[in-house]
């Protein structure tokens, strides 16, 4: 019998909350009784503690028994490492939500959970050695109010192109709109338009379920058009209540490709009668290409007609102080892995603030997203930032409900 991987706690009927089937991995066996304790002063029961990887990986396996719905992993152990670990989940799509436990240096923990979210793990937190019991609560508690995930019979994964297609035909996609407020004054100075599919059946399916399959499959830039549309009628519809909001969408680079692509803007632009200069097109800096010529081309012609270019995500990318030589942007967006819990953490403290003062030396206005609680947003503010956006200041919403 292998006493290395061994259910703890007792059968006792518990609130249907914490009846989660809950994983625990770490070299150490200490650590496990002390976590799986504090687990079971929370109310939860069905805990295995699990003292290397391959064993964790066999309970996983093991299609006879619930499963996993949470694990909680170190990082530093023999045998199969934590990133091995972390691999190992990617690769079985994985879809419960994970804890990294490590007494490693910030930074390394940092790099490990961004590669987690490369695997597109639900990464819930992250929790220093020794573990402290207010963390543990707050993350027990982020996750218990989550919504339910999909069960067996839900959707799941990328959506069909011929799906996709009908979709488009029929108007299924709609648009919501999260507020950006400016930290001098404390107004809402304009929107980030967000798509959602409205599907028939599945109900709301979001962009990480579509925009890969509309890109490879040349239905980006109709679908693109669409949520243009659709938010330069609502924004029309705002400035005759007397609400005048610039309005940003995102721009995939295949539409940006296409040399036509300032006329077709133009056209929506004139036929909702909107300004121009209230029209923010945001792209992605990490898929900008290293050589942009017809790209250079697009752009300079949108701003030559005054439409507003925001580099989005910046900092993610790998050629971001060239874009901003050779591409005429006006608007900086700062990334949110550089924004939350700055005040918090060195690293990611310096990055923001040097991005930031290097962004007004330029003379480009400075946004700044996930500003996801009150430090975040005085942290920033304290820094000299235009605008932010993010949870703390409102969450996406349908364009009747903009104040």
């Amino acid at each position: 019998m292998n006493t290395d991987c061994l259910p703890d706690g007792d059968d006792r009927k518990q609130d249907r909350k914490n009846d989660a089937e809950i994983l625990l991995l770490d070299d150490e066996p200490l650590l496990l009784r002390v976590l799986a304790l504090a687990l079971n002063a929370c109310g939860y029961r069905s805990i295995t503690s699990c003292a290397n990887a391959a064993d964790a990986l066999l309970r996983l396996d093991d299609a006879a028994l619930p499963p996993i719905e949470l694990i909680f992993c170190d990082l530093n152990m023999p045998g199969m490492d934590g990133v091995q670990f972390v691999r190992a989940l990617g690769e079985r799509g994985w879809q419960g939500s994970l804890v990294l436990i490590s007494g490693e240096e910030r930074r390394t923990v940092d790099t490990v959970a961004r590669l987690a979210s490369a695997h597109r793990l639900d990464l819930l937190g992250q929790m220093p050695k020794p573990v402290v019991r207010a963390q543990l609560v707050e993350l027990l508690e982020r996750w218990r109010t989550r919504q339910p995930a999909p069960g067996p019979g839900a959707q799941a994964g990328e959506v069909e192109p011929g799906e996709l297609r009908r979709a488009l035909a029929a108007g299924e996609f709609v648009n919501v709109y999260q507020p950006k407020m400016a930290f001098a004054g404390g107004g809402i100075e304009g929107v980030e338009a967000l798509v959602r599919w409205q599907h028939p059946v599945a109900g709301i399916i979001y962009p990480d379920r579509f925009i890969g399959v509309a890109e490879r499959h040349g239905l980006i830039d109709a679908l693109t058009q669409a949520v243009c549309a659709r938010a330069l009628a609502d924004a029309s519809d705002w400035q005759r209540q007397g609400l005048g909001l610039s309005v940003a969408i995102n721009v995939s680079m295949d539409s940006l490709r296409d040399l036509d692509f300032p006329e077709r803007i133009a056209a929506e632009v004139r036929r909702a009668a909107f300004n121009p200069a209230q029209l923010v097109l945001e792209l992605t800096e990490s898929r900008l290409p290293p050589n942009p010529v017809v790209l250079l081309d697009t752009l300079t012609r949108l701003r030559l007609k005054r439409y507003r270019l925001s580099i989005d995500d910046f900092g993610t990318g790998y050629s971001t102080l060239a874009q901003l030589r050779d591409i005429p942007f006006d608007e900086l967006k700062i990334d949110r892995g550089f924004v939350h819990r700055a005040h918090a953490d060195p690293a990611r403290g310096a990055i923001l603030a040097a991005s930031l003062g290097m962004a007004h030396q330029l003379g480009l206005r400075t946004v700044a997203e996930g500003i996801e609680d009150a430090a975040d947003w005085q942290h920033v503010q304290r820094l000299g930032c235009d605008l932010g956006q993010g949870y703390h200041i409102a969450r996406p919403m349908p364009p009747a409900a903009l104040p």
